[in-house]
């Protein structure tokens, strides 16, 4: 049926004759219509993406119905994790929200070259050393110092504050 043509038309149609189908499966997995329909979305974007070697199987509906229920099993496993992990260690604890400080200082690196915006989180967000900043962006070390003291002296002037005493 589908089976020499692996274009666009073809998938359309296929899409069109087996949607429904996949996604009253899915329902019947789940017992909930909106994650059938966003796992029988996941399926078809798969699908697609495989469509030229998937159209010449004998019942490329045995694939997509295949894949669909390996999905839920998945997302099942994932969600069932996660639970256990919630009921061992309790819920996260609230973040609090960011200051105006912290939000003065992401506006400011916002406004940098990204080479500089990373080099300066890296290092003093994120506890990395001149040398494994190096390392991970393929750079000398003294790039990477150059990108730290550029990146510092165009915060400067955005970051000043006033001080009251």
């Amino acid at each position: 049926m589908y089976l020499v043509m692996a274009d666009a038309d073809t998938f359309a149609e296929f899409y069109r004759d087996t949607y429904r189908g996949l996604v009253a499966q899915l329902v019947a997995y789940t017992a909930d219509l909106g994650e059938a329909q966003d796992v029988a979305q996941e399926v078809y974007v798969r699908a697609w993406s495989r469509w030229r070697r998937i159209s010449t199987y004998d019942d490329p509906r045995a694939w997509v119905s295949r894949v669909g229920h390996n999905l839920v099993i998945s997302r099942w496993r994932r969600a069932r994790t996660a639970l256990a992990g919630l009921t061992r260690h309790g819920p996260p604890p609230d973040t609090p929200e960011p200051d105006a400080t912290t939000l003065d200082l992401v506006a400011a690196l916002r406004r940098l070259p990204e080479p500089q915006r990373r080099a300066l989180v890296l290092f003093h967000l994120g506890g990395f050393t001149v040398a494994e900043i190096a390392r991970m962006e393929g750079a000398p070390d003294n790039t990477v110092k150059a990108r730290l003291a550029r990146g510092r002296q165009a915060l400067a002037p955005m970051l000043t504050t006033e001080v009251t005493s």
